[in-house]
C-alpha cells in the first residue's frame, strides 16, 4: 500500500519543493554568459564611443572657428579704424606683428578768414588754437587728443606721426574748436584741410601661443612690443600679416592668417582689410 501512494505523493509537491532540487548552474554556462555579456559591451562601447568621440571633435573645431574669426574682426575693427599711413609691420622675436595709431574722430580745420571771422590754423608760424568745420561727433569735449594733420608715412621723421613732427597734443572744445598744448606749425598743410584726432597705439602680436592686443603706450617711432596686453585668442599656432600700403588712387590692404591648434585639430583663416591711406 505504501508503495503505491509514494508516486503519488512525489507528484504533490510544492513547486518550492521541486526548485530545491533543480535550482543552479554549472562553471561552463558562467563562463558562456560572461563571454556573451562582455562581447555585447564592446561592441556596444564602439558604437557610443564613436558618436561622443565626433561630437567632441565638432565641438572643438566649432570653437577655434569661432575664437579665430572674433579675434580677426577685432583686427580688423582696429585697423580700419587706423590713421592714414600709420600701418606698420614690424617682426620680434616670437613672430609677426602689426602696430597702427587709432583715430577717434576727423574733420576739417579753418584754412581762409570769413566773412564772419574765425581761427584758421596758420602753417607759417606757431599756432596754438583752430575753428573746426562741422564740429566733430565722436571726440569727447575737454579730452586731449593727439592731433594730426597729413600723416604721409609710418617711417622716417618727416610727415610721421609716429615720430611727432605733424602730431601734436590738443583738447576738442564744446564751442568747435582745438586748442594745442604747444604752439606748433605743422610741416604740411592738407590739400583736404583735413586733420585727425589720436588718442593711442595698438599693436598685435603673438607670444607663447597667445594673440595679444597692447594699447595706451608710449607713441614711438620704433616699433617694438610693450608689456602687458589683452587676449584676443589662444591656442595659436601661427600668424601672419602681410601689408599693400597701396598707392595715392588705389588703397591699401592688410592680409592676416591666422591658425589655431587645440587637442589635434587646427583651423587656419585668411581674412583682407582694406585700408584707407588718403591723408
Amino acid at each position: 500500500m505504501n508503495k503505491m501512494l509514494l508516486p503519488l505523493m512525489s507528484s504533490l509537491r510544492s513547486p518550492r519543493q521541486k526548485g530545491r532540487f533543480s535550482a543552479g548552474f554549472t562553471l561552463v554556462e558562467l563562463i558562456v554568459v560572461i563571454l556573451i555579456v562582455s562581447i555585447l559591451a564592446t561592441l556596444g562601447g564602439m558604437f557610443i564611443s564613436h558618436p561622443i568621440e565626433g561630437y567632441v571633435d565638432l565641438r572643438r573645431r566649432a570653437e577655434l572657428v569661432g575664437q579665430a574669426e572674433m579675434a580677426l574682426r577685432r583686427m580688423q575693427r582696429d585697423i580700419r579704424a587706423a590713421l592714414p599711413n600709420s600701418v606698420r609691420l614690424y617682426t620680434d622675436t616670437d613672430g609677426n606683428g602689426i602696430e597702427l595709431l587709432h583715430v577717434v574722430d576727423g574733420g576739417r580745420y579753418r584754412r581762409n578768414m570769413g566773412t564772419s571771422g574765425g581761427d584758421i590754423l596758420d602753417f607759417t608760424q606757431a599756432d596754438n588754437k583752430f575753428d573746426v568745420l562741422g564740429g566733430l561727433r565722436h571726440a569727447v569735449d575737454g579730452r586731449s587728443y593727439g592731433v594730426v594733420i597729413y600723416n604721409l608715412a609710418a617711417t622716417g621723421i618727416v610727415g610721421n606721426a609716429y615720430a611727432g613732427d605733424n602730431r601734436s597734443p590738443g583738447v576738442y572744445n564744446a564751442d568747435s574748436t582745438i586748442s594745442l598744448d604747444n604752439p606748433t606749425v605743422f610741416p604740411f598743410d592738407s590739400p583736404s584741410q583735413r586733420f585727425f584726432l589720436v588718442d593711442q597705439a595698438v599693436v598685435y602680436h603673438v607670444a607663447n601661443g597667445i594673440l595679444w592686443r597692447h594699447a595706451g603706450y608710449a607713441i614711438d617711432n620704433v616699433a617694438d612690443t610693450p608689456g602687458g596686453g589683452v587676449v584676443v585668442a589662444q591656442h595659436v599656432q601661427s600668424v601672419a600679416f602681410q601689408y599693400a600700403p597701396g598707392t595715392p588712387s588705389r588703397a591699401g590692404l592688410v592680409t592676416i592668417t591666422l591658425t589655431l591648434q587645440d587637442g589635434g585639430e587646427q583651423v587656419r583663416l585668411l581674412h583682407q582689410v582694406h585700408v584707407d591711406n588718403a591723408p
